[in-house]
């Protein structure tokens, strides 16, 4: 929920900045939060550009209320399931509070190693984790279901987008964007040609999908033009079939 709140705020721009994003997406120039990059590219241009997509397989970061255990081999006296307060920290047995929040779980084992250091000589310690938010990306703008939803397996853009029920009639098949976070104040947006990879039976640049992504589908301009305008001659509306 809080990374999807997050993405959220970013969409709530994203209509003003479109055309900027669009004529821009090859350049490295513009430091703002959304680095918008096209998909036609070329290799040279994506490897000066700003904020690349990260790893694939990226390690899970613990968030404030995920729980995990943490067992010692050793010293069982200090076994203990701890819960990631809102603050980052967790509160441990004869250590106190310890911040372990955006580390990955060989992180929090370090840290913890660390901090049971001051009072035993070098723990072996293993940490579970037990509970933590499910992995999800959202869809968002001109698809049939837009919302959040859980992200099992390896998922592709345009699997993604049928998981939304598909496009609409008034989405813009040539333009996705991909929203992805790839630090606490960058969100890079990458644009795909979703209509001709259809078109050409060619889904080799089909981008897979990491969890907390965003999928945005705008709207084609046709659909942007009122269903109703203003007959002059007339003083009044007509429909446009």
């Amino acid at each position: 929920m809080r990374r999807y709140l997050f993405l959220a705020r970013v969409i709530l721009t994203f209509e003003a900045a479109l055309g900027l994003c669009l004529a821009q997406t090859t350049s490295s120039a513009a430091m703002t939060p959304l680095a918008a990059k096209s998909d036609t590219s070329t290799a040279s241009s994506a490897a000066t550009a700003g904020p690349q997509f990260q790893t694939r397989f990226p390690r899970y970061e613990l968030l404030p209320g995920d729980q995990f255990d943490v067992s010692f081999e050793l010293s069982p006296e200090f076994n203990q399931t701890v819960s990631v307060q809102p603050d980052g920290f967790v509160t441990l047995r004869s250590v106190g509070d310890v911040h372990v929040a955006g580390q990955t779980i060989p992180q929090v084992t370090e840290t913890l190693r660390k901090a049971y250091g001051a009072i035993l000589n070098d723990p072996p310690i293993v940490v579970i984790l037990k509970d933590f938010e499910k992995p999800y990306f959202v869809a968002n703008g001109q698809v049939s279901h837009p919302g959040k939803y859980e992200l099992r397996g390896d998922v592709t853009l345009t699997e993604a987008i049928a998981l939304a029920g598909g496009f609409t009639d008034t989405s813009k098949h040539s333009q996705v964007l991909l929203f992805r976070r790839v630090s606490d104040q960058w969100v890079e947006a990458k644009v795909f040609n979703v209509k001709q990879m259809l078109k050409n039976g060619d889904l080799h640049e089909d981008p897979h999908v990491r969890p907390g992504d965003m999928l945005y589908v705008p709207k084609n301009t046709i659909s942007k033009i009122q269903r109703y305008l203003p007959n002059l001659a007339m003083g009044s509306y007509f429909p446009i079939p």
